[in-house]
């Protein structure tokens, strides 16, 4: 068993105090291997690793392009998958795939994507780390309900600013933006980890002018790599602890998995410890951690000779402004990490593992790259990247702080913001546009925070600088166990009701959102 049993779990209702005075701040939580979350086994043999080889999601096309829009098409269906060797796993599927296609749209060029459900529940969608009206941000009780009907009251339904619509949706997506590695995923309001879970998730990636002038690798050498982890039942199906399987009518999980649910199973596009062949140059790795609860700490094996494993160049939103060289990334739920590795550091016919350093047993490796044959290196990377803009307090006119902590909710157990569960109704912030605000947070636990719409830098952790992995404009910044964490965001781009929540997807779905409105 991995994480927090449930008597553990009752002991952290109080904060990040509450951790430390009941003594649990061991290696379990705060040491290298921190883990946020009960694993959720596997009842099926598990395949040997590096035999799948990677795949890539497909680059989905538009159905239509004029003057200022592309315009895509995308069903929301049931449909059945070979994740395992020899089994047949039934998903949910942008397209019918898992991942969904890749999306890829250049910035300023606006993206038109209308989904339609064909599932029985009733979905949303959220670009995250899209700078979108609230229109099309995928709110959290903006439902898409079923094209075959519904008769269900969903909670979400309930409130009276929700924009519900039946079968379909189009989701209008500006792109005013600079180039990213952003993603989509489902967002219903207390069922976003087990609708995420059985596979509705994708990339939609972000190009433009400046990242196009770099000498970055690119084509083939380009590579989206979407990590996730899963158990699988004696059926192929994956398991999933929901209290309500046809997730209908009664969210959250099963009890020992109220701190989030882990896999045995680490996937990467789908594929179970898949193996890429790579030439002996460098290459572009686009990293997401699309898990609902699972951080991994990402190292190569063997390390390359010469000097550090990873060159990041950018971050959730977008390129850095210089290269930093790293050992190892720990990553978070929903994180995004843009890498260079330069696979020409190894001789052709080394094989190099993707370690988890978080990780033990089967997740202790997440997929290898074989050095195949040797390439003409064609790239480089640059000593700057991009320009961004600076953020200091002195421009900051109001300063919030947020606690995110576990608590007794009802006859089961939830988490808070504020010391209060998520309501449609409730706004915690009204910053107004353009308007420069610092935000602290404070975790009881591993709590990764997702903020919509904007892009913010980090400020200070625990109280002293940004950490080494922290650089850059991001979206989601995670929190240690009994840490506080201040980012800086300028709220600028739409006016309207958005988000900011707990990305792991069970804290999440039982009360672990909050609302702001920019005015």
């Amino acid at each position: 068993m991995s994480g927090l049993s449930r008597r553990r779990f009752l002991g952290l209702t109080g904060g990040a105090g509450v951790v430390l005075a009941a003594g649990l701040a061991g290696p379990r939580l705060l040491g290298r291997a921190a883990a946020t979350g009960e694993l959720l086994t596997s009842e099926v043999p598990l395949p040997a690793p590096f035999q799948v080889p990677l795949p890539l999601p497909a680059v989905l096309r538009p159905v239509a392009r004029d003057s200022g829009a592309d315009h895509y098409e995308i069903v929301q269906r049931p449909a059945t998958a070979e994740i395992l060797p020899g089994l047949r796993t039934p998903i949910w599927g942008y397209q019918g795939t898992f991942p969904g296609p890749t999306i890829e749209s250049r910035r300023g060029r606006t993206a038109i994507v209308r989904h339609r459900n064909e599932l029985l529940v009733p979905t949303v969608v959220h670009l995250h780390g899209g700078r979108t009206p609230p229109e099309s941000d995928g709110y959290t009780t903006d439902l898409v309900l079923p094209a075959g009907g519904w008769r269900a009251t969903h909670s979400g339904m309930l409130d009276p600013d929700a924009k519900v619509t039946r079968g379909v949706r189009d989701y209008v997506y500006p792109l005013r933006q600079r180039a990213a590695t952003l993603w989509y995923h489902d967002h219903r309001m207390d069922f976003t980890g087990p609708a995420v879970h059985r596979g509705l998730a994708g990339f939609h990636i972000v190009r433009d002018a400046e990242e196009d002038a770099l000498p970055l690798p690119r084509g083939e050498r380009e590579l989206p790599l979407m990590i996730t982890d899963r158990a699988f039942a004696a059926d192929g199906s994956m398991r999933y602890p929901s209290r309500d399987s046809t997730l209908s009518t009664v969210p959250g999980v099963e009890e020992p998995y109220v701190a989030g649910v882990l896999g045995d199973v680490v996937l990467v596009n789908g594929a179970p410890w898949p193996i890429a062949e790579v030439s002996a140059t460098r290459h572009r790795l686009r990293v997401l951690n699309a898990s609902n609860a699972r951080r991994y700490d990402l190292a190569l094996d063997p390390p390359p000779p010469g000097g550090p494993a990873f060159t990041q160049i950018g971050s959730d939103q977008g390129l850095l402004d210089a290269p930093r060289a790293h050992d190892h990334l720990p990553i978070a739920p929903a994180e995004r990490y843009d890498l260079v590795v330069d696979f020409g550091r190894y001789p052709v016919g080394t094989e190099v593992t993707l370690l988890n350093r978080t990780g033990s047993g089967s997740t202790a490796y997440v997929m290898r790259f074989r050095v195949a044959r040797r390439g003409a290196e064609d790239s480089h990377i640059p000593d700057r990247l991009s320009v961004l803009e600076p953020l200091n307090r002195t421009q900051a006119g109001v300063t919030r702080e947020f606690s995110f902590r576990g608590a007794p909710s009802g006859d089961g157990h939830g988490w808070l913001i504020g010391g209060q569960p998520y309501s449609p109704s409730r706004i915690d912030a009204r910053p107004r546009l353009g308007d420069v605000e610092v935000w602290r947070f404070v975790a009881d636990l591993h709590h990764p925070i997702h903020l919509h719409l904007v892009q913010f830098r980090v400020l200070s952790r625990g109280g002293r600088e940004p950490g080494p992995f922290d650089a850059g404009l991001k979206d989601t910044v995670d929190l240690r166990p009994g840490e506080a964490v201040e980012v800086i965001a300028r709220f600028d781009g739409y006016r309207g009701r958005y988000m900011f929540h707990c990305h792991n997807a069970e804290h999440e779905d039982m009360g672990m959102m909050a609302n702001f409105e920019t005015l």
